[in-house]
Parts: structure tokens; C-alpha cells; sequence
């Protein structure tokens, strides 16, 4: 699901439980909250993406060491 539509829906749902509970919040907060959901969203995803460029950096090392070294 794209990062967007899914952090509009957390914050949908979290508008929901605030409604549920007799509370309410404006739609410039709700907005706020998709934004920092979605940041969220993108901060965990670039330090997955750079563990996963380390294995590759690692694994193209041993490649290149391999092939130095190969008869």
C-alpha cells in the first residue's frame, strides 16, 4: 500500500477512536498526524534500504576478493 494512503489511514482510524471517546481534534491536526505517520514511514524504510546496502557493499567486497584470488 503506498506510505501516503496507509499513514491517511492510521490517522483515519486514530480520528475514529478520538469520535468513539467523545473528543475531537481539527482536520489541521489529523492532517498533521498523516504527515508525521508517513515520515515515520520513510525514516524506518531508509534504515532498513542502508543495512541492506551494507550486506551488499560486504558481499561485493568478498566477490571482488574472491575473483582477486581465483585460479
Amino acid at each position: 500500500m503506498h506510505k501516503t494512503k496507509h499513514a491517511r489511514k492510521i490517522a483515519d482510524r486514530f480520528r475514529e477512536m478520538v469520535n468513539q471517546a467523545g473528543d475531537s481534534l481539527s482536520d489541521e491536526h489529523y492532517d498533521e498526524l498523516a504527515l508525521l505517520i508517513e515520515a515515520g514511514i520513510d525514516t524506518a524504510l531508509v534504515e532498513r534500504l542502508e543495512k541492506m546496502a551494507d550486506k551488499i557493499q560486504s558481499l561485493a567486497k568478498s566477490v571482488r576478493n574472491d575473483a582477486e584470488f581465483y585460479d
